[in-house]
């Protein structure tokens, strides 16, 4: 049934930036390989890294009404979240509604569907991670839902989640935050330390050539 809800908890500010500065890989290892949205979902423009949390829209196929609301109702640092069921070949959002989320002070938009106006929201910096591109606009029709769950991604995510997206991809946290960003940071010391060693030409590989040996490998000249 269609229905929007104005408001929903958000998270604190300094602990959404303490465990979003992080990156999506180290995001997704450090809570157990967990929140991470389809590969195919990737930022139009490269080079970019935001995190804040989730703003969500149920947007039916071909048609991008609700987007509209979730703009109006959207707080700055939010990122907007659209479930438009997984389908590339439309442009429901483009430079336009870019400079709407710019206005509003959102961070970035994670959609199910694919974008247009590629040089435009790439020039506009917009962070906008999606299926791809897309020239097929939607209507303006049909009413869904703001700030109820959604699948996007393969993902469950409510409003509040904390979404973190990069040049990998997006992820979703599903660990407490603060507690994430400690094991993040302890990956981020343990994986700068084994750089150095194989940047000096030592090699860190012996537990997997261990593995390999337990699993029945062998060598031969």
């Amino acid at each position: 049934m269609p229905n929007v809800i104005r408001s929903f908890d958000r998270r604190p500010a300094d602990l959404i930036a303490g465990v979003g500065k992080y990156s999506t890989a180290t995001i997704h290892e450090a809570q157990g390989r967990l929140g991470a949205l389809d590969s195919r979902i990737k930022p139009v423009k490269q080079g970019v890294h935001i995190f804040g949390p989730a703003i969500t829209a149920q947007c039916h196929v071909g048609d991008n009404l609700m987007i509209f609301e979730a703009i109006n109702l959207a707080q700055p640092g939010d990122v907007l979240v659209i479930s438009a069921g997984n389908h590339a070949e439309q442009g429901g959002f483009g430079d336009v509604l870019a400079s709407a989320c710019r206005g509003r002070g959102i961070v970035g938009l994670v959609i199910d569907a694919g974008v247009r106006d590629g040089r435009g929201l790439r020039q506009s910096g917009f962070p906008v991670f999606s299926l791809g591109l897309s020239i097929k606009g939607t209507a303006k029709e049909t009413l869904g839902t703001i700030n109820h769950p959604v699948v996007v991604g393969g993902e469950l995510i409510t409003p509040g989640d904390i979404i973190v997206g990069d040049d990998d991809g997006v992820v979703v946290v599903r660990k407490d935050p603060a507690e994430l960003a400690l094991a993040c940071e302890a990956r981020e010391v343990a994986e700068a330390a084994m750089i150095e060693k194989h940047l000096r030409g030592e090699l860190t590989f012996d537990e997997r050539y261990a593995s390999m040996r337990t699993k029945g490998a062998t060598w031969s000249d």
